[in-house]
């Protein structure tokens, strides 16, 4: 089995050497490379390609924000797992936009950070779905998703199946796709291919990206 290999982005060298140990210590994933800046982030992500790269947003010069946004944007990018504190940093808004895969909270258990990371590699679930909802329900309400939000989201479901739109409704609510195949009586092999198809029929990277689709649709009440 290959190893997740991971970037690791904080300002805080305690913080990265921390991770840096935990890490080396599984036998999963590995890190290739750990950066202090956005600046550095952007740069080393394009040298090493690794799977996940783990960011923090608070950082002088380039923040972990606009560093997500240009490593998000290019061919073949890494998924994005940002570093926060959900009921202090209102820029995880920003990260949504900007591309980011999944949220880890800075004093998690480092095994749940660990967990995190390969879920956001997997691209299978959402970190924290709890509070994940929560963060996507006040972003979809938030001014900058606009009164268009709804209709775009509206003509993008246009293409889908009535058990395509089941399973989108059921990932906006954080479901997992063993519970989806539980809730819809069908197997989890099919709920999987029903979200893979969702994934390019919206152009979704992953699937805080269709839980976001399934709030602007309104199929989840926020």
């Amino acid at each position: 089995m290959s190893r997740v290999r991971v970037l690791l982005v904080d300002d805080q060298p305690l913080v990265r050497s921390g991770l840096g140990v935990l890490i080396s210590d599984t036998a999963d994933l590995e890190v290739v490379a750990e950066a202090g800046t956005g600046e550095d982030a952007v740069r080393l992500a394009a040298d090493h390609g690794p799977d996940v790269v783990v960011m923090d947003i608070r950082m002088p010069g380039m923040d972990g924000i606009e560093a997500t946004r240009r490593i998000t944007r290019e061919p073949d990018a890494p998924r994005v797992l940002v570093l926060t504190t959900f009921d202090e940093d209102e820029h995880v808004y920003g990260a949504l936009r900007a591309g980011a895969s999944g949220f880890a909270v800075k004093d998690m258990a480092l095994d749940d950070i660990l967990a995190a990371i390969r879920v956001v590699a997997a691209g299978d679930s959402l970190i924290a779905p709890g509070v994940t909802r929560r963060l996507i329900a006040d972003f979809v309400r938030s001014p900058g998703s606009g009164p268009e939000a709804p209709r775009r989201a509206g003509r993008a479901l246009g293409g889908i199946t009535d058990r395509e739109r089941e399973v989108l409704t059921l990932v906006g609510r954080g479901r997992s796709n063993t519970e989806i195949a539980e809730e819809l009586f069908i197997s989890v092999a099919t709920a999987k291919s029903h979200v893979a198809r969702l994934f390019t029929k919206l152009d979704a990277r992953d699937r805080v990206q269709l839980v976001i689709m399934a709030y602007e649709a309104g199929l989840v009440a926020s």
